[in-house]
């Protein structure tokens, strides 16, 4: 196994050098929207993303109003991200598992893109925009048959005259006093998209479970985050414990740049193919 650079010697670098570092290890693999953009997703942080202030989960549980916008405007913004598709990121971190390259792929986006390139072991830290959840009883429910039964209420939501797409499934909608919100069919409790909103935290379970994947590799790939969530910087804090060496793959700046082995200033779609080039013997 190759002499691990340390993590406090961050470094811009090429594809090269970061392939270097990850031969013949096992790789541990976390992702942010950056991976999504090629998929016609957008970025929250990326260049010329417009500045947001998402609802907050206590918002969502407080107010019947609040719903109806959430409501109203996830259903737009889930059609949107149920007609794109994975991209040449998400198909080269499959096919880095299933050459053993990779133990899996930690994500915190919830497009559910990662499993429809063929990803194996995916764990979704931020929940994924496909699955709904009752708050009152757990059921949980396909979104497909929310959004019928959304769709024949508000016949009016499917013909927008334009929609702004946001990273969580999210759009601007204006007019939402008439909106009728989904109730849970088994006992009539508040629906919710099993995403984790802003102000809620991430599952025990779901953050043990990437944590896991993280002690049992020996490298990590950070490809599209700009580390921003908390989440994320205490998965990098937990490589960076384990000396392990820390490959950043982002356009513009990172939280955790100066902790990474190799920073690459670049495009994930193109990087990770050609990563993927690179390690799979």
């Amino acid at each position: 196994m190759p002499n691990a650079t340390t993590a406090e010697q961050a470094a811009q670098g090429t594809i090269d050098d970061a392939a270097a570092v990850l031969a013949g290890r096992r790789v541990a693999v976390l992702t942010g929207a950056g991976i999504s953009t090629d998929s016609g997703i957008p970025d929250y942080r990326g260049e010329g993303a417009p500045p947001r202030n998402p609802m907050t989960f206590q918002q969502f549980l407080a107010d019947t109003r609040y719903r109806k916008r959430y409501w109203a405007g996830s259903h737009l913004g889930w059609k949107t991200f149920a007609a794109s598709g994975p991209n040449d990121g998400h198909r080269a971190l499959a096919s880095l598992e299933r050459a053993g390259v990779t133990n899996g792929v930690i994500t915190q986006n919830v497009d559910n893109l990662h499993a429809r390139a063929g990803s194996a072991r995916v764990v979704d830290l931020h929940g994924t925009v496909d699955r709904v959840v009752c708050l009152t009883c757990g059921q949980s429910f396909a979104r497909d048959m929310v959004a019928a039964r959304l769709s024949a209420a508000n016949p009016w939501i499917d013909q927008p005259e334009q929609i702004r797409l946001a990273p969580d499934g999210d759009v601007e909608v204006d007019d939402i006093d008439s909106f009728v919100v989904p109730e849970c069919t088994v006992c009539g409790g508040v629906l919710k998209p099993d995403v984790v909103f802003f102000g809620e935290l991430v599952p025990v379970e779901r953050f043990a479970e990437a944590r896991a994947m993280v002690v049992g590799a020996e490298a990590l790939v950070i490809a599209g985050s700009s580390l921003a969530v908390n989440s994320g910087i205490r998965l990098l804090d937990q490589a960076i414990r384990r000396r392990m060496p820390v490959v950043i793959v982002n356009r513009g700046a990172t939280k955790g740049d100066n902790r990474a082995t190799v920073k690459l200033n670049a495009g994930t779609s193109e990087t990770l193919t050609a990563l993927a080039e690179r390690l799979i013997v």
